[in-house]
Formats: C-alpha cells, sequence, structure tokens
C-alpha cells in the first residue's frame, strides 16, 4: 500500500502500526523510515475483533492451516495453543487477504483469521468469534500520503521523528530526551529500530505531542538537527482521541514570553 502512494497508484494508504497486544508493526515503520518519503497525514484508533473464519460446512477438527497476518496471528497466540496447537500458520499480506484467498480456494482444511466484514465479504462461516488474546484489542493506524502535504495544526497533533546519532557514546539518547523535557513537550512514545547498518546501531523513532508549525516544537526540532547525524520528519498530524492541549498551550505561551524577553534584551545591544 505504501508503494502504491508513493508511485501514485493511489492518494492515501491507511496502514497498521501499533497494536496493544503484540505492540510495532515494524514493516510498517521501517519502510517509512528506510524505504518511503512519505508524511503521515492522521492516525486513527480501532477496537480490533479477531475470529477464525472458514468454508461453510467446515468444523473446527477439519482444520489444519491458519492463514492471515503474522501480527494478528500473533494476537491469538493463546486461541491457536489452545485449540489448534498443530496447525500450521501461514503468513498474508492482511487479514482482508487471507479471508479473501481461502474463500476463492475453497480449502475446507483451511481457515483464516480475519473480521466478521470479511466473513461476510467473502462468504465464509465464522468458526469461533473474539479470539484474541485480550479483550481491549486495538491497533493504530496511520493514514499515509505524499511527501510535501502536511495537514495544518488542529490544537490536537501529534508529530513523529527518526532521530540518527553522530556516534554511539554514553548519554546519547539523554541528550536527546532532554530537548524535549527542557521544553515540556511530552512524548507519547519511543523506541529503537536497527539501522540495518551493523549490530548495535540504532535510530529512534518518536512520537511527540504537538506541530511542526508550534514554535515550541519547532525549536525542538531545530535544535535536534543541528546536533544529529540527521533527523527524518515523517508527519505532524491529527491525534486520535480526547482533545487535551491545555499543558502544551501553556507551554507555547511560557516559551513565547521567554522569546520576547531576550528579543528585548537582544534589541538593546549596540550596533
Amino acid at each position: 500500500m505504501l508503494t502504491a502512494v508513493e508511485r501514485g497508484d493511489a492518494d492515501l494508504a491507511v496502514v497498521p502500526i501499533e497494536n496493544s497486544i503484540e505492540g510495532t508493526v515494524n514493516v510498517t515503520l521501517d519502510t517509512l523510515t528506510f524505504d518511503a518519503d512519505l508524511l503521515v497525514q492522521r492516525e486513527i484508533v480501532l477496537s480490533v475483533q479477531l475470529n477464525l473464519l472458514a468454508m461453510p460446512g467446515a468444523s473446527l477438527s477439519d482444520i489444519s492451516k491458519v492463514v492471515s497476518i503474522p501480527h494478528a496471528t500473533a494476537q491469538c497466540r493463546a486461541f491457536l495453543l489452545r485449540e489448534l496447537p498443530d496447525v500450521e500458520q501461514i503468513a498474508a499480506n492482511s487479514t482482508a487477504e487471507a479471508a479473501r484467498d481461502l474463500a476463492a480456494s475453497g480449502a475446507a482444511d483451511t481457515a483464516a483469521i480475519g473480521t466478521s466484514l470479511a466473513a461476510k465479504l467473502y462468504g465464509l462461516d465464522v468458526l469461533a468469534a473474539d479470539i484474541e488474546d485480550h479483550p481491549e484489542n486495538e491497533t493504530r493506524f496511520f493514514v499515509v500520503g505524499p511527501a510535501g502535504q502536511i495537514p495544518s495544526p488542529t490544537g490536537h497533533d501529534k508529530t513523529t521523528i527518526v532521530c540518527f546519532q553522530r556516534a554511539d557514546r554514553p548519554g546519547a539518547l539523554l541528550a536527546i530526551l532532554q530537548e524535549f523535557a527542557a521544553r515540556a513537550i511530552n512524548l507519547t512514545k519511543l523506541e529503537s529500530r536497527p539501522t540495518k547498518r551493523g549490530l548495535g546501531r540504532y535510530c529512534f523513532i518518536i512520537d511527540l505531542e504537538g506541530h511542526v508549525d508550534d514554535e515550541l516544537v519547532a525549536d525542538c526540532l531545530r535544535d535536534l538537527r543541528s546536533k544529529l547525524a540527521d533527523v527524518k520528519f515523517l508527519g505532524s498530524y491529527p491525534a486520535a482521541g480526547e482533545h487535551g492541549p491545555a499543558v502544551r498551550r501553556d507551554a507555547e505561551a511560557a516559551w513565547r514570553d521567554a522569546d520576547d524577553w531576550i528579543q528585548g534584551l537582544r534589541g538593546q545591544v549596540r550596533r
């Protein structure tokens, strides 16, 4: 899907980025970080209900193969170990593709992990419903579009960046985090990913509250870019969830007061 957007075959792509059970969808994150020149347009958080789908008339005892996207299969690990311990797991690109391909094959010994909507669309039976390991199952999705298109700030936004170090040294991550702490910018997610350039070499992917158009966020990103080997900007976009910009608004006001103060002092310098 991301490749289709880069080629211009699609205007936008909706891709999973994080699941509350299984964590980060690494293939999505790595593609955005290392391979694609795209920007996140917004985030969406959806509750996820996974089901075991099969051809009409098939029973659980008939199933010897289960197909789905590996991230979905992993969310149902306990069910599969309990009900289908010897099943062969086959990877698909998505739950929708798994259901579609199963319907096309007509294989009575194969099941797909997917949604009830997929079962309805492709004429499949639901052999078992709600098979995810934890009931509070949610997935965060990115809506991704072409580079050069940053959504306008809404007052309830997130920004995602990737920080690349010049060298691995003590305190390197602390130095990055201090830039945010000094400006009272809240981080909602922080993780490291290998740079693909050798063991022990990592970059840091950071989600933060705020928009690149905010003075405080812009100032922070400017300082990071000047001090690190590189900073890749993945987007500023409307955040999912409740609107809660009060802390960021107060921080922005404090920063503007401080900026007015320093500009006043600099205006007194003899030229």
